[in-house]
């Protein structure tokens, strides 16, 4: 039994957020750190390719009524992803001790 593999996309706001998420950690810690960061997040992201139903409902989004979206980690950023079809669209990659409802809510309901 081969396993389903899903098309795994970021989209423009996720490239966005992992462009801030680099830069940062280049400037306050060193391209070393931002360079791990960066491959985690993105292998992460890859691993979505098989089974991205495994993610769980973002919390914020679940108090709204919200089942649309999931997530997964690398703590402490948190990875969240919408799946259609055989697709995983990545919409947001944050640092999980943000304000995540405003800013979920401000790219979500943006993207609608």
């Amino acid at each position: 039994m081969s396993e389903e593999r899903y098309e795994v996309l970021l989209t423009e706001g996720a490239e966005q957020d992992l462009e801030s998420i680099y830069d940062y950690l280049a400037q306050s810690d060193s391209i070393a750190k931002a360079d791990h960061v960066l491959d985690r997040l993105l292998e992460v992201a890859k691993s979505l390719a098989t089974f991205p139903e495994r993610g769980s409902y973002p919390t914020e989004l679940i108090a709204l009524g919200i089942r649309d979206y999931r997530q997964t980690s690398f703590k402490p950023y948190r990875v969240i992803y919408r799946v259609l079809a055989k697709k995983v669209y990545i919409v947001l990659i944050a640092d999980g001790r943000r304000d995540m409802q405003s800013l979920l809510a401000r790219r979500l309901l943006a993207s609608t």
